[in-house]
């Protein structure tokens, strides 16, 4: 069952993240073109779902890492996924017209390819402490 609700918390976080991800890159589009807003709005995603892992998704365990290294890791570690999700949103870009006129479906599609590998970093890597020390 934990392992249910962490799996829960997770796709919950990346949801939040897909929809930051998606808004920023929507705003931005216009002036930056969709590949550099989309590096943009990456960026922002990743915000936005670390303080949902660090707070729901892995409440439970610990970095024992300060806020900040904790951050600058979730970051480097979600470099990994992010060159996967970005690469899917690229390709995609680049080769199906429909989601060039779409480029959600673009983010939709990076966002399942890195989601797998984001996941188990987070577990087996950064957040693998079981008793969290309360900050």
């Amino acid at each position: 069952m934990p392992r249910l609700k962490e799996l829960f918390f997770f796709g919950l976080a990346g949801t939040a993240g897909f929809l930051i991800d998606s808004a920023v890159l929507y705003a931005l589009k216009g002036a930056m073109g969709l590949y550099l807003a989309r590096a943009v709005s990456f960026l922002c995603a990743v915000l936005g779902t670390w303080l949902i892992n660090r707070n729901l998704t892995f409440h439970h365990r610990s970095s024992k890492l300060s806020l900040g290294q904790e951050f600058i890791r979730y970051l480097t570690m979600m470099l990994l996924g992010g060159a996967v999700n970005y690469l899917a949103y690229a390709l995609s870009i680049h080769y199906l017209p429909t989601v060039r006129d779409y480029p959600i479906l673009g983010v939709a599609l990076g966002s399942l390819a890195g989601m797998v590998v984001n996941y188990l970093q987070m577990k087996l890597l950064l957040f693998k402490a079981h008793h969290a020390d309360h900050r």
